[in-house]
């Protein structure tokens, strides 16, 4: 008899230990399909944000290029006036020694004429 109970105690537990691991390999199959479900999450999120990022840099690189477009456009024009005043003031500047030649030659020719004149 004590052969029969530790044979059927051998079966049971034999039949506990079978059904313990298909169990535990089911548990383990559904381990893995979920991790491997969260790697597949965590990569398109690593995706995702790559491309925002990539987004992000190339919306500030267009801005940047931007605002240096419009530096340099104000700075063409900045630039474009000074040479502008200066050929002004320049011409001024000529202006002013034509008239000023030009007077200096009529009291040359006056001063002449009256000595001319005066010499006779």
């Amino acid at each position: 008899m004590k052969k029969v109970l530790l044979s059927l105690a051998l079966v049971a537990f034999l039949g506990l230990s079978l059904n313990s691991c298909r169990e535990t390999k089911e548990k383990t199959e559904d381990t893995v399909e979920n991790a491997a479900e969260a790697v597949n999450d965590a990569a398109d999120s690593a995706a995702e944000a790559a491309e925002d990022a990539v987004d992000a840099t190339t919306e500030a690189a267009s801005e940047a290029a931007d605002a240096a477009g419009e530096a340099v456009d104000s700075a063409v024009d900045t630039a474009t006036e000074a040479a502008n005043d200066a050929a002004n003031a320049a011409g001024e500047a000529v202006d002013n020694a034509v008239d000023a030649a030009k007077e200096a030659a009529g009291e040359a020719v006056d001063k002449a004429a009256e000595k001319v004149k005066g010499g006779n």
